[in-house]
């Protein structure tokens, strides 16, 4: 029996209960606060398992979703949630989390490609868009190995360490996806 949601080397599932652990490992990262968003201040357990709770039990809601980054070992190494869905359009762009020690490892890539395949194949939706800040160069380099196309840049619209830095955006098309050595043969 084939798994959709599985590749070579990792597998997506639901969020569960038992993922606190790995939410409250995120919380902590101070650097990838500032690579992703802003440096928030630290949230309580409990703030953090009220909103796993929440999140947890939602179901995909205007094609957007969270799903878990699992090893095929069992462990769980990260999290991609789709967003900024325009099924008229035939738009997405996700946002991705893996935690320090699994990074590098190929799980990213994996995990980005299971969702072009399901928003590509099985939604029909023709284009992802993703930013990402100018000082994530591991990310930039991920994009760019995928064939991602730089679309652009905004100048100067992300601070962190009192510094100002440049949100890049990437785009790849269902075509440049397919036509790549990149797409997941499922």
């Amino acid at each position: 029996m084939s798994n959709y949601w599985q590749s070579k080397t990792i597998k997506l599932r639901a969020l569960e209960a038992s993922d606190l652990d790995f939410f409250i490992a995120l919380n902590q990262d101070t650097q990838r606060s500032q690579f992703i968003d802003w440096l928030r201040p630290p949230r309580s357990t409990i703030a953090i398992e009220h909103w796993l709770k929440e999140k947890a039990q939602q179901n995909m809601q205007d094609f957007q979703y969270q799903w878990m980054i699992e090893s095929l070992e069992g462990q769980t190494v990260g999290s991609i949630v789709t967003h900024s869905c325009d099924s008229r359009a035939g738009t997405f762009s996700y946002a991705l989390d893996v935690l320090n020690k699994f990074q590098r490892r190929g799980y990213a890539s994996e995990a980005i490609k299971l969702i072009l395949n399901y928003y590509f194949q099985e939604l029909r939706f023709q284009k992802v868009t993703v930013a990402v800040h100018s000082n994530n160069v591991a990310s930039i380099e991920l994009h760019q190995h995928l064939g991602f196309q730089h679309e652009g840049r905004h100048r100067r619209m992300v601070f962190s360490e009192g510094t100002y830095y440049d949100l890049e955006w990437f785009g790849l098309t269902t075509e440049e996806y397919f036509q790549s050595q990149n797409a997941l043969k499922l």
